[in-house]
């Protein structure tokens, strides 16, 4: 028997009914597999380690319970995007015998983003190397004034910076998910109705997929769940519905950009990274190397509208090292800058860009969507003793309570040396000048590797400390001054800062 779930047309219920099938399952197919339907689609897939009922009585209605209730069917969950803290978030769920499904508006989607990702999340996250383009090992931080400085010297022959392409590591991610038990749905999530009460939230959505779909619109379908996940990125549309509150956004700019193979060489293990009022006023450029091209591009908060000239200015101060080059896709997309005020509310929780859990400073957003979805999908699965029990917000706030005391500190030094090292060039100048110092270099990449706040060594951190304020004492005199004669952009103007 197979088990579809519709809406009673008595109660506005899910009820369950058993469909005829030609076959009956025996007991050793049902551990590897469950049918459901929601909105008359029926969905076969797989799951991890649990026996789940394959048949109910007609006509009972499924009604949303209170936070510990025993269900007499899987827990119900839909995650709303599917990057990777969508897609971890689900595989999670999915994992632990949770009913998932997860919907992702384009399959195809190719974000702009640097694509570096720590090596703590090769192996936390099982990341296949076929899935990583590039290892950088060298990166070069170049101040306003050109000035370089190599960095990486300390890292080991093992240690690199995995370079991605997000629509290789997030195809990757959904499919294993899938492969894991979770349905994944192309589709576009219109609306998700919250109610106060304990009744299920309900998902209107345009499916994509199948021969029942009009064209790019689609078939408008909806699913009945109990708890809903936002992932769905900066401009969520689960955060609306749950009046998650407006946070101030970046927007990224990347031109991806094929170029010569001798200059692809000087790339093959190397990132670079350009600051100056040119290329940002409160952030980086960079030119990270992919599979068999380089991408270029910056961001900013505080002037969004300058954005292509910033962009310009960076592939100026790249240009000798990238001459030659085609541009082979433009990208920009917004990225947050700050957690949301609301994260959670009721049985709606938000994960990744959704929730703002992009660092400022580096602006490293992947290992924490993925790893925030993972921690979601933990606590659920926890308390909810892996789908057989209702849960909602207490257990939703497990997994936002346990983020906050692991990675706030991290946001909150890197917010403080934004402030402090990207308020004007001179002290950009400073900050370059900081990163030739090995113990800086080593502090800063074991503390990126491997997402852990490294123990220094006392007598280095005073020196450390030493250097910070003659770096800043050095910068501030030269802003008092008349400033640094530089040429901003491609019309070759020199601009004091």
């Amino acid at each position: 028997m197979q088990t579809a779930f519709t809406r009673s047309p008595t109660v506005g219920r899910p009820t369950v009914c058993a469909l005829p099938v030609a076959s009956t399952p025996s007991t050793g197919a049902l551990q590897g597999s469950r049918a459901s339907s929601f909105a008359g689609t029926s969905v076969e897939r797989t799951c991890v380690g649990r026996v789940v009922r394959a048949a109910r009585s007609c006509g009972i209605p499924v009604l949303a319970l209170k936070d510990g209730a025993t269900l007499d069917r899987p827990l119900r969950v839909c995650v709303v995007g599917g990057g990777p803290a969508g897609a971890c978030c689900a595989e999670t769920l999915a994992e632990a015998g949770i009913e998932t499904y997860l919907i992702e508006r384009k399959l195809d989607n190719c974000k702009p983003c640097g694509g570096a990702i720590p090596l703590c999340m090769v192996g936390e996250f099982d990341l296949p190397e076929e899935i990583i383009d590039r290892k950088v090992t060298k990166m070069k931080m170049i101040s306003p004034s050109n000035r370089e400085v190599d960095v990486g010297k300390t890292l080991s022959e093992k240690e690199y910076i995995g370079m991605v392409r997000r629509e290789v590591l997030d195809d990757y991610l959904r499919k294993r998910a899938g492969e894991n038990g979770a349905t994944i749905i192309n589709g576009l999530t219109k609306t998700i109705k919250v109610t106060d009460d304990e009744s299920p939230i309900v998902v209107s959505y345009n499916d994509f997929d199948g021969s029942g779909g009009k064209g790019s619109i689609g078939e408008a379908k909806e699913m009945e769940v109990d708890l809903v996940i936002g992932a769905d990125g900066a401009n969520s549309k689960v955060a609306k519905a749950i009046g998650a509150g407006e946070y101030d956004y970046a927007i990224a700019f990347q031109e991806r950009m094929r170029i010569p193979e001798d200059k692809m060489e000087y790339y093959k293990d190397l990132a670079e990274m350009y600051v100056g009022d040119d290329v940002s006023p409160d952030f980086y450029g960079w030119v990270f190397p992919k599979y068999d091209h380089v991408a270029v591009g910056t961001g900013t908060v505080v002037n969004k509208t300058a954005i292509k000239q910033y962009q310009q200015a960076t592939r100026d101060r790249s240009k000798v090292k990238t001459a030659g080059g085609k541009i082979i896709r433009v990208e920009a997309h917004p990225i947050p800058e700050h957690p949301r005020p609301t994260r959670v509310k009721g049985r709606v929780g938000l994960v990744g860009d959704a929730a703002g859990y992009v660092t400022k400073c580096s602006g490293e957003g992947i290992y924490f969507a993925a790893k925030s979805g993972r921690m979601a999908a933990e606590a659920i699965a926890q308390e909810s003793e892996n789908g057989k029990k209702m849960v909602g917000e207490a257990a939703l706030r497990i997994y936002l309570d346990k983020w906050d005391r692991q990675y706030w500190a991290t946001y909150k030094v890197l917010d403080i040396l934004q402030k402090v090292f990207y308020r004007s060039n001179p002290a950009r100048e400073a900050f370059v000048e900081m990163c030739k110092d090995d113990y800086v270099q080593k502090m800063t990449f074991d503390s990126y590797l491997y997402k852990t706040v490294v123990p220094g060594n006392p007598l280095d951190d005073i020196k450390l400390l030493v250097n910070t304020v003659g770096s800043l004492v050095r910068a501030n005199a030269l802003r008092e001054k008349k400033g640094l004669n530089m040429t901003f952009g491609s019309a070759g103007n020199k601009v004091s800062t």
